[in-house]
């Protein structure tokens, strides 16, 4: 069942559902907002317990690894425990339902996200990650991956122990497969994103603004090429980029845009 949304919202959505309607190439590009709905913390969040004399941008990076390993590993040992138990919420499955019908619906819906958990897949979408995977590890020193790289883990076979593991090529310390700061992203995941962008007809933001980057610069590439811009947001920041502004929680719009657009 749908949630009730106001009346300028539901004109809102059916203007975005109209213009989504004859769109052939579409660009989802989903941020911390939409994770956060399935109560995985941002890193705009305080850290809590043993955690909170930290920031997330002091343990997040190349140089604390190589300051400190073990204090960056189990720090995201400790994110994974967190978040292992999370699950999709309905904004996930609204996209992931979109994106399985777009081809019998003539559309390409490529999806692209800054978020480092599976959420996307497990509700079934074909993803691209900006920011790495939560879940996957790779080597500090060779860069060779380690261990299971699917798209989705069984979280019940997860060890969260805390103590380092060396790489049985180099001997170099595991670290996640995140893209920390100050490091570039992923070339492959980038162009992926670049292409969609600068070939869509309509770009949308969801749980992210569209004057942080990347998601700025993506949004700016969509808008250059003549794409529309949607920006799903409850607390959306007012710019000439965006053409529709959904001012509400992604679960609560997503389920009634993609019912409209199966309407239609």
């Amino acid at each position: 069942m749908l949630a009730e949304l106001s009346p300028q919202l539901t004109s809102e959505v059916t203007r975005a559902a109209t213009l989504l309607q004859s769109a052939k190439r579409i660009c989802i590009l989903t941020g911390a907002g939409v994770s956060a709905e399935s109560g995985i913390p941002t890193f705009r969040d305080k850290q809590t317990g043993l955690w909170e004399q930290y920031r997330a941008e002091d343990l997040a990076s190349i140089d604390a690894f190589m300051r400190d390993p073990e204090l960056v590993w189990s720090w995201y040992q400790w994110r994974r425990q967190l978040v292992h138990d999370k699950a999709p919420n309905p904004a996930h499955h609204a996209i992931a339902k979109w994106q399985q019908r777009a081809e019998s619906q003539g559309q390409q819906v490529t999806l692209i996200t800054q978020n480092v958990d599976d959420l996307h897949e497990q509700a079934g979408s074909t993803t691209t990650h900006l920011h790495g995977h939560l879940w996957r590890n790779r080597c500090s020193q060779c860069d060779r991956p380690y261990g299971d790289q699917s798209e989705t883990v069984d979280k019940s076979t997860l060890s969260f122990d805390s103590e380092l593991i060396n790489c049985p090529h180099c001997d170099g310390y595991i670290r996640p497969d995140i893209v920390w700061f100050g490091e570039m992203l992923p070339t492959g995941a980038w162009q992926t994103a670049e292409d969609s962008a600068a070939h869509c007809e309509v770009f949308i933001s969801i749980g992210t603004s569209s004057l942080v980057y990347p998601a700025a610069g993506l949004a700016q590439l969509a808008k250059s090429n003549g794409a529309k811009v949607i920006e799903i947001n409850p607390n959306p920041t007012p710019n000439t980029l965006v053409d529709i502004t959904l001012a509400e929680k992604a679960g609560m719009v997503m389920p009634h845009l993609v019912h409209k657009l199966n309407e239609e």
